[in-house]
């Protein structure tokens, strides 16, 4: 026996032989591919539509009408891929134009002219006549005929204020005259002191001189987390080495008991579920936190995602940097109470809750048909000196770090901060075992019962009844974002972008767009936007109206008919605007030393 019969050899595994059916067979023809799949891949491919909106537009001036399309402007990939994506790319270049900005992007506004002057100063007068009438000696019956006079010319006047260049509201819609509930602005024992400075307007941060005159201005990726539930199951990786677990064994990337509790019985599913309703109302007092402790006012612009364990964590792009220690001293002292009436054990069951009386209007105890305690009367218990809030939420662990302008980490940072904005909330930590399975119904089961507004029909479990109470609410079954499987208590805003992040909005960024592909074309399509825009400014905005048009109307195609327009349309546009661009570039590229 020779060397060489004694090294082992790897032949490769044959690949199965897979049994083709026979042709014309029904197996056979399941196997083909689908017309309509087809035709939502190639639309997909081209970045139409999928669903798009038929709308009949009516010219006011002339009565032509014609049926126009516009997207759907879906932002769920489930829904419509092309409008999820593109709503993507704007994200992304909204937090790439506001990041390491190094001018304010704030716009001061005008002064009011005169004529807004004079109307809100006769709304003043109105308002101290109405406040007079309270101390006017006069029968009810005339002091209610009198305010509702007053209530009539100020509604009138606000119609004429509405239609000034006044931006916003000069008073609450509505008049709200019950005594409002005052709380103690006093920070907790239990939570560090911070330093409050007077917040500077500025929103630029900090720049730095090197040494060779360069000029550095810095910005942060911030990660925020909630603090612990329990020890749960995770790869932990250092580099080429795995640490092991908190059960003691080292789990591969792909583990099916990734992101579950070691310990099932202990773990706090109450507190995560709690944490998750109020995480939203966490992150506004923190950013209030971090402004006040740093002195100007910093912006931000990030998504929110959920952990393997479910628990939601925030990824945020912030201009500017703030030193690392005084952004822990901020997560050790966020915290926001929730000044509800207790709800920490269950005074009634699922499956018996209190029933509606209609000749009390109040829900009664099923036994004793006594009625339950009223919003307001629950809230009146919290009055007392000694009171304290049903819970507090906090802030656990938070991550920073600094990005540089231009550099591949600041490319890397937004793709990572928008890389699930177009999914639902538990997609990306989407249950595959049944470890993972268990973990998430027994977090949803434990949503399923807590109160998630004070007009919740599970604070009937608790008995107490919530405020607005109407018949027909039943516990368990509210329908209430809190509670549904998409969203698995989270209630805020998944992309969280501050008011002078970039000084646009989106509507913004697609008219800068659309801005850019005119000039690159800089032909017809140019020449009919500017005069229809001309022309829009000519005759006012309510020259046209618009209305959804029906899919049974005889001028309105198929869908798949539009879809096939619309697709020849985006690819004739797409190769227009190459061609555009190659020609740009060929004009304003330097000529050669050989012309």
């Amino acid at each position: 026996m020779n060397q060489l019969e004694l090294i082992p050899t790897t032949n490769p595994t044959p690949e199965p032989v897979v049994e083709q059916p026979r042709p014309g067979s029904r197996a056979d023809r399941m196997r083909k591919p689908l017309a309509k799949d087809a035709l939502k891949q190639l639309a997909e491919d081209n970045g139409v539509c999928v669903r798009p909106l038929a709308l009949r537009r009516t010219d006011t001036a002339t009565g032509q009408t014609e049926v126009v399309e516009v997207p759907c402007g879906a932002t769920m990939a489930a829904k419509c891929k092309p409008c999820a994506e593109r709503g993507r790319r704007l994200r992304i270049q909204q937090i790439r134009e506001g990041w390491h900005l190094a001018d304010e992007p704030a716009v001061r506004p005008d002064s009011p002219g005169e004529d807004a002057l004079a109307l809100v100063r006769v709304r003043a007068h109105l308002e101290f006549e109405r406040e007079a009438l309270h101390y006017q000696p006069m029968t009810p019956d005339e002091r209610a005929a009198q305010i509702a006079d007053v209530d009539t010319a100020i509604g009138e006047l606000d119609e004429a204020l509405a239609e000034t260049s006044l931006r916003g509201h000069l008073t609450p819609k509505e008049r709200d005259e019950r005594p409002r509930r005052k709380r103690s602005t006093r920070r907790r024992q239990d939570s560090p002191d911070l330093p409050r400075l007077p917040v500077d307007p500025r929103t630029v941060g900090r720049a730095y001189a090197a040494k060779t005159g360069k000029t550095h201005r810095p910005s942060m990726l911030v990660t925020l987390t909630l603090g612990s539930h329990g020890p749960v199951h995770a790869h932990l990786r250092r580099g080429a080495y795995v640490a092991p677990c908190e059960c003691g064994k080292r789990h591969g990337p792909y583990d099916d008991v990734l992101g579950t509790p070691v310990d099932p019985a202990s773990y706090d599913y109450r507190r995560a579920a709690l944490d998750a309703i109020h995480f939203a109302r966490v992150l506004d007092r923190w950013w209030q936190n971090v402004r006040r402790a740093a002195g100007w006012n910093v912006q931000y612009a990030g998504a929110v995602e959920l952990q393997r364990r479910l628990a939601p964590h925030a990824h945020f792009a912030v201009r500017g940097t703030l030193p690392r220690r005084l952004l822990k001293q901020i997560a050790a002292a966020t915290y926001h109470q929730v000044w509800w009436p207790r709800f920490d054990e269950l005074a009634y069951p699922v499956d018996k809750p209190p029933v509606w009386d209609v000749d009390r209007q109040a829900y009664v105890d099923p036994r004793t048909r006594e009625p339950l305690p009223t919003w307001g009367e629950a809230l009146d218990a919290l009055e007392e000196p000694d009171s304290r809030p049903a819970y507090v939420a906090r802030l656990g662990r938070i991550d920073a770090r600094g990005i540089e302008q231009g550099t591949k980490d600041a490319d890397r940072s937004i793709r990572y901060v928008t890389k699930y904005v177009t999914k639902d909330l538990t997609d990306q930590a989407k249950p595959r075992t049944d470890p993972q399975k268990a973990h998430f119904d027994r977090l949803h089961a434990e949503l399923s019962v807590l109160p998630c507004t004070p007009t919740c029909a599970n604070w009937l479990l608790y008995g107490v009844q919530p405020d607005g109470v109407k018949p027909g609410l039943t516990p368990g079954r509210c329908t209430g974002k809190v509670h549904q499987r998409s969203t698995l208590g989270f209630t805020g805003r998944r992309v969280l972008v501050s008011r002078q992040w970039s000084g646009k909005t989106l509507a913004d960024h697609r008219a800068d767009n659309r801005s850019w592909v005119r000039a690159i074309l800089a032909g017809g399509m140019a020449d009919t936007e500017a005069n229809d825009q001309a022309a829009d400014d000519t005759d006012g905005p309510n020259r046209y109206r618009f209305e959804l048009a029906r899919p049974e109307d005889p001028d309105v195609p198929p869908l798949e008919h539009r879809l096939l327009r619309s697709i020849s349309a985006r690819i004739r546009w797409r190769a227009d605007l190459d061609t555009a661009r190659l020609r740009t570039a060929a004009n304003t590229a330097p000529l050669s030393p050989a012309a």
